[in-house]
């Protein structure tokens, strides 16, 4: 189905968050696991599944619409220092990706591709009410508990990798 140039072009854009978001997430995955912060390790690296399924989904949009995915354009990742470092470059990445989705389901509205719009509703759902929600909740959280505390509770859970 030959799909609209216009929202290949921003299904190409929310591509580039997505495939920059799980850049993001594995790197951090990784450094929470290399510092035995088991939970945040396994609940980011649920994130970075999370971002490949979603950018799966774009693909295979793309795809249909008879566009050809673009998986070199990446918008910038800012890899933290720290945890609170970390959650809150995650949170702009989330907060990034949720304003480009409103966006684009915008133009399939106003282009009439209700289809593209469902599937990228579905997407700002995952955005912004898991995983938005779960990175405000853990900067609250060291707020409220401080730092060390919040560590502490990170580093149980499952098995180191």
């Amino acid at each position: 189905m030959q799909g609209n140039d216009k929202v290949i072009a921003g299904l190409n854009r929310l591509l580039s968050f997505e495939l920059a978001a799980m850049d993001q997430y594995f790197i951090h995955a990784q450094m929470y696991d290399d510092w035995g912060l088991n939970q945040l390790y396994e609940r980011i690296a649920h994130e970075f599944d999370d971002e490949k399924e979603h950018a799966k989904a774009l693909i295979e949009r793309i795809l249909f619409l008879e566009g050809r995915p673009d998986m070199i354009t990446r918008e910038p990742i800012n890899v933290g220092a720290d945890v609170p470092a970390m959650l809150q470059s995650d949170l702009d990445v989330e907060l990034a990706v949720g304003a480009a989705l409103k966006e684009v389901i915008q133009l399939c509205e106003e282009l009439q591709d209700y289809e593209t719009r469902t599937i990228l509703e579905k997407l700002l759902e995952d955005t912004e009410v898991d995983h938005t929600w779960w990175l405000e909740k853990q900067l609250g959280l060291i707020d409220k508990v401080g730092l060390q505390n919040y560590l502490q509770s990170q580093m149980g859970g499952g098995a180191p990798h």
